[in-house]
């Protein structure tokens, strides 16, 4: 077994607050494609079109858009291997919490119970009125030239966040919570290109925590802040962890 495998297998069995953080490259082998690449979302797409004041202004130009990506796309996608291993290291207590920048919810499907979701999530909707939430996603008439809260009729707009919105308050304390007292951190298809998001991970080394990378190729972690770099697909890396420690 390679060395830096053997010595993740022995970090994470051994740690008192493992925590994870995901990135798109988790959700990709379940047929969710990635923004950034050459096959990512924004090759093909102006990201101003996730602009929150462009939805609120033009919703209706926008809506299409936001329903083909964020619907279309992830409407029979399910939990993968890499997904559903999360979910067993955390069963199992090895693992405290997923910190996900994905919002397509293949960790809860998967079964993880405690996943910070720092973009938010595409199943429910928020009335841009009163800025609650009103509906879920199996809820919502996408028909309509875009959707309406079933209180008031006023816009809604899916609980993701989008360009030009604040972070939820509550995702960036718990992260912050997590980085400040975890000892090992697993970084899993995230690039570490999307901030502030990505900040999570330096802040938890910064604090002394271990950081074990899994992704096919180099990332923004890789060469700053990674002590172990597994390099595979994160089906692949995740599987032979979860065999290693005996699951």
């Amino acid at each position: 077994m390679d060395k830096q495998f053997e010595t993740a297998v022995a970090l994470l069995r051994n740690a008192k607050h493992a925590v994870a953080f995901t990135g798109a490259g988790i959700s990709v082998e379940s047929g969710i494609p990635p923004f950034r690449g050459d096959d990512g979302i924004w090759s093909k797409y102006d990201p101003a079109i996730l602009e929150l004041s462009t939805y609120l202004s033009t919703p209706e130009k926008v809506w299409p858009v936001i329903r083909k990506l964020f619907f279309n796309y992830f409407a029979d996608a399910k939990p993968n291997a890499a997904h559903l291993a999360l979910a067993k290291l955390e069963s199992a207590g090895m693992l405290k919490g997923v910190i996900t920048q994905n919002i397509d919810n293949l960790h809860q499907e998967a079964g993880s119970k405690n996943v910070i979701e720092y973009h938010g999530n595409s199943k429910t909707f928020i009335c841009t009125k009163n800025n609650q939430h009103v509906s879920h996603a199996n809820e919502v008439d996408f028909q309509q030239p875009y959707p309406k809260c079933p209180v008031c009729d006023s816009l809604c707009k899916p609980s993701f966040i989008f360009f030009g919105e604040a972070i939820p308050v509550n995702a960036i304390e718990q992260s912050e919570w997590h980085a400040a007292n975890c000892d090992v951190m697993l970084i899993v298809g995230s690039t570490g290109q999307v901030v502030p998001a990505a900040n999570i991970p330096f802040v938890a080394s910064r604090n002394g925590c271990k950081i074990i990378e899994i992704n096919p190729e180099p990332s923004a972690f890789t060469y700053e802040i990674s002590n172990f770099v597994l390099k595979g697909t994160a089906t692949k890396v995740l599987s032979e962890l979860i065999t290693k420690l005996n699951f």
